[in-house]
């Protein structure tokens, strides 16, 4: 079972700056993507920033040029570290990992992180 673990979370004024971390329990090679997606109250969980195997990467929109995403293969590790955030950043974070195998994609989701951004 792949187990992920995530931590970097907390309270942060607006304009401030915050890095999660995503430790997996498998090889990062192992891995097609990994990454963060988010769920703020009332609201669908929703992709933040993902990082595929060969190294590409995809953001929302909305933090395009903000947040970034990076991994370090050796602690089987994704970091993202997130900058100028806003009051509408607020959400529960979620580490996420898909594996492909035999054709079949298999999802993993962390417990998730609260971050509050207050304004």
């Amino acid at each position: 079972q792949v187990q992920l673990v995530e931590s970097g979370g907390g309270l942060v004024q607006a304009g401030g700056s915050l890095r999660l971390s995503c430790a997996a329990s498998v090889s990062i090679f192992s891995i097609n993507r990994m990454g963060w997606y988010r769920q703020a109250p009332g609201k669908q969980r929703e992709l933040v920033a993902i990082i595929r195997n060969g190294g590409s990467t995809n953001y929302a929109d909305s933090v395009e040029g903000r947040f970034t995403i990076s991994r370090d293969n050796a602690k089987n590790t994704v970091y993202l570290q997130m900058n100028s955030l806003k009051p509408e950043d607020t959400a529960i974070y979620y580490c996420y990992l898909d594996q492909l195998r035999f054709n079949h994609v298999y999802n993993y989701w962390g417990q998730g992180t609260q971050i509050t951004v207050s304004s």
